[in-house]
């Protein structure tokens, strides 16, 4: 009779571990992802080797929205991640002169940003299905200013940055 319990304990391990395994599965791929930011581009809202928690099903149900910080696949290829703010959103226009950004003819407040931004950018209308995005570190991101990545299709978009959780210290929501 031993034998026979160690047998169905057995089995209620194995068909434990194999839900765990595919909560944990179904979690990483459809909920949420870690992430580990590398490289100054989101300074000072960022810094190089936090750890941030990543809600990759936000934007199943609604689209980015300006301001959100958000993870995506290089356009130029998709094997890298990236992180960056949304500027503007499709329909918006976008221009950058004298180092200041305007969204929809209005200057934006941008209290986020490490320094002024360098350069212009023409006067562009962001397209449907697609977002502008910048880095807060602007003089040292490359970001939708630049050819290789530009406007940032939907589909490329992995999910909203919402939390660093570490270092443990540098605990902060993003809003």
């Amino acid at each position: 009779m031993s034998n026979m319990s160690l047998g169905e304990e057995l089995k209620d391990w194995i068909i434990s571990i194999l839900i765990a395994v595919i909560l944990a599965f179904f979690i990483r791929y459809f909920i949420v992802e870690l992430y580990l930011v590398d490289g100054p581009s989101m300074r000072p809202t960022l810094l190089s080797q936090e750890r941030l928690v990543v809600n990759k099903f936000i934007y199943r149900f609604r689209a980015p929205e300006r301001g959100e910080v958000l993870i995506f696949q290089y356009p130029k290829d998709t094997s890298r991640d990236f992180i960056k703010r949304v500027i503007a959103v499709p329909g918006d226009t976008i221009e950058i002169k004298e180092g200041r950004v305007f969204v929809n003819q209005q200057l934006m407040n941008e209290p986020y940003i490490l320094s002024k931004t360098m350069g212009d950018y023409p006067l562009s209308t962001v397209p449907d299905g697609h977002i502008f995005v910048m880095g807060d570190n602007r003089n040292n991101s490359e970001d939708s200013r630049f050819s290789d990545v530009g406007f940032v299709p939907f589909e490329l978009i992995k999910g909203k940055a919402v939390m660093v959780f570490w270092p443990f210290d540098h605990l902060k929501t993003l809003s």
